[in-house]
């Protein structure tokens, strides 16, 4: 069972450079993609023996996640849950779910989490929210995991270990590599899940899955790993690869792979 995932930067921008290409190459089970960036019907784009699913943000051309799969799932739900959310403080958000950041696959024996976690941005202006979705989506994976195994993926737009980043010193307080975000990240590792890459290359330095677009940083190598395969830890004697496919342009990040027996 492959299973990818991908944030594009805008779907329909990266349709013109090869996406479909690119997807049916790759030929996954499942095709995760975040920051889709667009509304229902802006885009027709369907693979022979897939079936889609999709989360769209309120906000025309933000956000946004997808899920193309050729398994036919036994539910689909978007958001997190409601009674998560109210349990947790509030921190400014209106609509935790407005932003079409989660999907979840359910089938017989696990479930298939897609994620677009919030960046804390420019100035960590929105770092308090990102501390309570952080702790929301763990609760969400845990409550998921008591039912059955949990494959999560997404971008969760955090380096979680200076190996996870090329300028760990300079970048230390910046969105994506603050001791908070990070900290969160392993409770979250710590509470029964495995970071998929990181199980089969645990000193692995120089793997990245996204480069800011200044700067000349892709050609330099000076990324980013944030982009993830997580799995409950009892799925851990099913993995069988990890891979993060460098070589494959057309957004800023690139997709990243796990493979599973079935």
């Amino acid at each position: 069972m492959k299973l990818i995932s991908w944030n594009v930067n805008g779907l329909r921008a990266v349709c013109g450079k090869g996406f479909a290409d690119t997807f049916t190459a790759l030929d996954a089970d499942f095709f995760c993609l975040q920051e889709t960036k667009m509304q229902a019907g802006q885009l027709d784009l369907a693979f022979p023996g897939y079936q889609s699913y999709w989360n769209y943000a309120d906000k025309k051309g933000y956000s946004g996640t997808a899920v193309y799969t050729k398994h036919t799932p036994l539910s689909v739900t978007n958001g997190l849950p409601a009674d998560i959310i109210a349990s947790l403080p509030d921190n400014g958000w209106l609509d935790m779910n407005a932003e079409g950041r989660v999907i979840t696959l359910e089938y017989d024996s696990f479930f298939l989490v897609n994620v677009y976690t919030p960046n804390s941005q420019d100035g960590l202006k929105r770092l308090e929210q990102r501390m309570v979705w952080d702790d929301a989506f763990r609760l969400y994976l845990k409550r998921l995991d008591e039912t059955k195994p949990v494959l999560a993926c997404g971008d969760m737009n955090v380096a979680h270990e200076e190996i996870d980043i090329k300028n760990p010193k300079s970048n230390r307080h910046n969105a994506g590599f603050t001791d908070e975000e990070r900290a969160k990240f392993t409770v979250l590792l710590n509470e029964g899940f495995t970071d998929t890459f990181r199980h089969f290359f645990p000193t692995q330095r120089d793997i990245y899955s996204w480069w800011s677009y200044r700067f000349h940083a892709r050609e330099k190598n000076a990324g980013w790993r944030i982009d993830y395969w997580l799995c409950s830890a009892r799925l851990v004697p099913q993995l069988q690869a990890a891979s993060i496919h460098t070589d494959i342009f057309g957004s800023d990040h690139c997709p990243v792979e796990v493979v599973l027996k079935d």
